[in-house]
């Protein structure tokens, strides 16, 4: 699908520069941020890096046939080649990659999730909500991407800008009339979603995570905070989580706040709440009127995610009828306690990888298991390794018996992994590590009976392990058939 070249003077248009060079009215025909993606008439935008700048890249570029560069750093090609340098290339590329997809999510009810937990499970129950309305909604988000009848696999759960746009814009033209959004932390820091006023904003919870990206929780959720600047109409908040209510009092928004959560005050509120093992129910009472919410799905963080999707869906007019009968039909969200055992062998797949997340989970299955649960798991390589130990105290505490074991390693030494999240266990009679994760699943599925549970945290809807920097095929969910 093409899109209308623009000059790249019409692209700078209310941008702030620093230095320019060349023929800004040279046509530009793509937006590249990638040098090996560059393709003849395209604008190159060169980012500041972790590990390397892309200004080092300006030159492919060039060779590949980019006719114009924007970046932080001043551009070397001489002063006849088009360039510009400004104070945040990353900024700027938000600004630029709206003008050229001439800003698809002003045609679109946009919604945007943010939050440590539960943000792919609303967004597919707002999804399936949103179908029930009658609506045509895209999805962004850390499972795929939905874009009218195509279906893509996610790289990322939120995609840098111009790829943001251009999936918008994308949907717009295949006759979406509405986007639900996961919201990273990483995509806020980093401007993916600039310049887009969301509709409707959902705070879902906060806990440690990212801290190698972020340094501090602090930061952290001064950056998730950051998504309500962009919210025009209403800002849904978990006011159960200590950050939701801080963001409650602090008002750091303009759109009307509805809180939601089980205290009381909240606006959308949740009732004589229970769980078993084919589902979940509670009593809703909320402005927009009461109804009695049965869910598929099981645990009570699955109560709160329904909370959320059922107050963002009746804020923007959905009736609470159709919000009921869409939640009630529901099921699993891939790799979020997802059932991949059978009748003698119960064994649950989640995407848990935070302490919170991995104590929701647990907590869960404990109320459906009359015998043992067993829980394999482990904790991605070059992330945050504070969450590490908390990790084995939430499955020292809550699982009867834990086999830690490799995630994602990708650069650190597996050994050292296991050994940060063995610190957390209180006794080594409740944990062993078996850093091959199939023979870790299969040892767990060997040690449960029919009263028993197995989970197999952290990976989810994965279908593949990081070692080194190599990417190798593996699935969480295909092991445990496959042992079955």
């Amino acid at each position: 699908m093409n899109f209308k070249p623009l000059s790249f003077k019409q692209l700078l248009c209310g941008i702030d520069t620093l230095d320019t060079s060349g023929d800004l009215d040279c046509e530009i025909s793509s937006i590249a941020y990638d040098s090996r993606l560059v393709t003849p008439g395209a604008l190159f935008v060169a980012l500041p890096g972790t590990q390397v700048d892309g200004a080092v890249y300006i030159e492919e570029a060039a060779r590949r046939g980019a006719v114009a560069i924007l970046s932080q750093s001043p551009c070397a090609l001489g002063g006849r080649f088009p360039c510009v340098q400004v104070a945040n290339a990353r900024f700027a590329l938000a600004q630029i990659a709206g003008t050229f997809y001439n800003h698809p999510a002003a045609r679109l009810c946009s919604v945007g999730i943010t939050g440590t937990n539960g943000k792919t499970t609303v967004s597919f129950m707002l999804r399936e909500i949103f179908k029930a309305a009658g609506r045509s909604p895209g999805l962004l988000g850390t499972v795929r991407y939905e874009i009218g009848e195509r279906v893509l696999p996610a790289s990322r759960t939120t995609p840098e800008a111009p790829d943001v746009q251009s999936m918008l814009a994308r949907m717009d033209r295949s006759g979406c009339d509405s986007v639900i959004m996961e919201v990273s932390s990483h995509a806020l820091d980093q401007y993916r979603v600039s310049g887009i006023a969301f509709n409707v904003g959902i705070f879902t919870n906060l806990t440690q995570d990212h801290l190698d990206y972020h340094g501090t929780l602090e930061e952290y959720f001064t950056v998730k905070a950051r998504l309500f600047n962009q919210v025009k109409d209403s800002a849904v908040i978990n006011m159960d989580d200590p950050c939701g209510k801080r963001l409650l009092v602090e008002d750091r928004f303009g759109a009307n706040a509805v809180s939601y959560g089980f205290a009381e005050g909240a606006l959308v509120r949740g009732l004589n709440a229970e769980s078993g093992e084919y589902g979940s129910r509670m009593r809703v009472e909320s402005p927009w009127g009461g109804a009695g919410i049965s869910l598929q799905l099981i645990g009570r963080f699955n109560l709160y995610n329904a909370l959320a999707a059922f107050a963002a869906a009746a804020s923007i007019g959905i009736s609470v009828d159709v919000i009921r009968e869409a939640l009630a039909k529901m099921e699993n969200v891939p790799g979020r306690m997802e059932s991949v055992g059978t009748k003698n062998k119960r064994v649950y797949v989640d995407y848990a990888h935070t302490d919170d997340a991995l104590r929701n989970v647990l907590t869960a299955l404990r109320e459906i298991t009359p015998g043992r649960l067993v829980v394999v798991f482990g904790c991605g390589g070059n992330r945050d390794t504070g969450k590490r130990r908390l990790m084995g105290e939430v499955a020292s505490r809550l699982a009867d018996y834990s086999i830690v074991t490799n995630d994602n390693p990708r650069n650190e030494v597996p050994e050292k992994i296991a050994a940060d999240i063995a610190a957390g266990f209180d006794s080594e009679r409740k944990y062993e590590i078996c850093l091959d994760r199939a023979a870790a699943i299969a040892r767990g599925v060997k040690l449960i009976g029919k009263k028993d549970v197995l989970l197999v945290a952290g990976k989810g809807h994965e279908t593949y392990q990081e070692f080194g920097g190599a990417i190798f095929p593996f699935d969480d969910r295909e092991t445990v058939r496959e042992i079955l």
